[in-house]
Parts: structure tokens; C-alpha cells; sequence
């Protein structure tokens, strides 16, 4: 079994994985690494033979992880690290290392899904959106906030923006104009975040041609899923940390 970790900017995902049935045996979602200790502590019965993680967080921070992990578990960790080619994907980046890792391996993890020229989205904290051609060749992306920070950017800077942020986030699924503050915030930032998405789908032809897929991944991509043509792949970044780390 091997333990897979997907170090955000807010969270820490991680699932057990057994690659000979390729299927998950467990999952969880952990706000820190005393967090994440706790709840690997009851794998034992799982028979961790080793991990591997990717991380967008510092290299000291991401270190003491990796260290954490090995210690705790007696496994050795193997950490994604940035790579020109990997998976028959080429780096865009005019340097190549400054390409946040989760970007990088949902890219290549879509690319070995499907060989063709294609829109990758990631909606998480922030949200990333890249192409890639039919050749593999990254043609760069682009990055903007995401729903939490749209949120707390305008809750930050507006005094009189305060409400209960789950009790508003269970009413923006609809789009007609909001009553109270906080239907008013989630269903506008929801819409902007969709409009965003939907703009970078028809952009996408200008760079790609006509035949191009889309995928997309991330705590929020349930935001999205019922617009036309997108295929939801919750763990690209993990299938992309398969290819990283074999």
C-alpha cells in the first residue's frame, strides 16, 4: 500500500492506495500535520510500504513533513520535484522550476489520461487554468483567486460585508440576485468564477484548435461540473504523482 499526499495551501489530502487493484482503500482531508499524524496513526493494519507527496509549501515546511512521515510511519517518502518533461508533458514555464508542483502534475496526470490537445483547471484556493498541446507542449496558463479568497477579500476590505459563510454557501447554487449579504456575495463570486471558467473554454481555441478536452480537479470543482464538456477527474494530481514518483 502506498500512502499519497497532495500538500496544498490550505489543506492536506491524502489517500491509501494499493497499485496493484488500483483502487483507494481509505481517504482524508487534514488541516495540519499534527492533524494528519493523528489520523494515519490507525493505518497500521493497512501495511504502508512507502509514501510520496507533492507540495506547494515551503521547502522547510515540506521538509519537516517528509520527516514527520518517515518517522512516524518507518516508511521512506519520495517528494515530486520540479522536472522540464515528464510524462510526454514539456514544462512551459520560461523557468521551469517556478511552476507550482500541483499544477505541474495535474497537467501531466490529464495528459496521460488523454493524449490530445487540452484545458486543464484546478479549482482550489486559487484557481489555475492550463493548456497543453497535442504534442504534450505546456503553452503556459493562468491563475486567479478562488471562491474562498474572493470571499475573504471582500469580507477584508468591506466593513459591512459580515454574514455566516455555511449558511449563505448552502443557497448560492442558484443565480437569481441575492436577498441578504451573503446570498449576494456566494451567488456573485460563484458567478465570476464560472464566467471565468466558461471564458477560458471558448479562449481556449484561439491557442488549441477545435478538438481539445477539458479537465478539471480541485476542492471545488463540484462549482463547475454541469458546464457543457467538462470532465471531472477529482485525483489528477495524484495521477500525476504516480508518474512523478513510480
Amino acid at each position: 500500500m502506498i500512502l499519497e499526499l497532495d500538500c496544498g495551501n490550505s489543506l492536506i489530502k491524502w489517500r491509501a492506495f494499493d497499485p496493484s487493484a488500483n483502487t483507494v482503500s481509505t481517504e482524508g482531508v487534514a488541516i495540519s500535520l499534527v492533524e494528519l499524524l493523528a489520523q494515519l496513526a490507525g493505518l497500521s493494519a493497512l501495511r504502508i510500504s512507502r509514501a510520496r507527496l507533492v507540495s506547494v509549501r515551503s521547502d522547510d515546511e515540506t521538509a519537516d513533513i517528509c520527516l514527520r512521515l518517515a518517522e512516524t510511519l518507518g516508511v521512506e517518502v519520495q517528494r515530486a520535484v520540479p522536472a522540464k518533461r515528464l510524462g510526454g508533458v514539456v514544462n512551459g514555464y520560461l523557468e521551469h522550476e517556478r511552476l507550482g508542483m500541483d499544477r505541474w502534475l495535474a497537467i501531466v496526470g490529464a495528459f496521460h489520461l488523454s493524449a490530445r490537445a487540452m484545458l486543464v483547471i484546478d479549482l482550489g484556493t486559487a484557481v489555475t487554468v492550463d493548456l497543453v498541446d497535442s504534442e504534450g507542449a505546456h503553452l503556459g496558463g493562468y491563475i486567479c483567486p478562488g471562491m474562498s479568497l474572493l470571499r475573504h477579500q471582500l469580507q477584508a476590505h468591506t466593513r459591512r460585508i459580515r454574514y455566516d459563510v455555511e449558511s449563505a454557501r448552502a443557497l448560492r447554487g442558484e443565480v437569481r440576485p441575492g436577498r441578504s449579504t451573503g446570498e449576494a456575495v456566494e451567488r456573485g463570486c460563484l458567478l465570476m468564477l464560472r464566467s471565468f471558467v466558461e471564458s477560458q473554454i471558448l479562449q481556449a481555441s484561439d491557442y488549441l484548435g477545435d478538438d481539445f478536452v477539458v479537465y478539471a480537479t480541485g476542492g471545488d470543482v463540484a462549482l463547475i461540473a454541469d458546464i457543457a464538456n467538462i470532465r471531472c477527474v477529482p485525483d489528477l494530481i495524484f495521477r500525476g504523482l504516480a508518474i512523478a514518483c513510480p
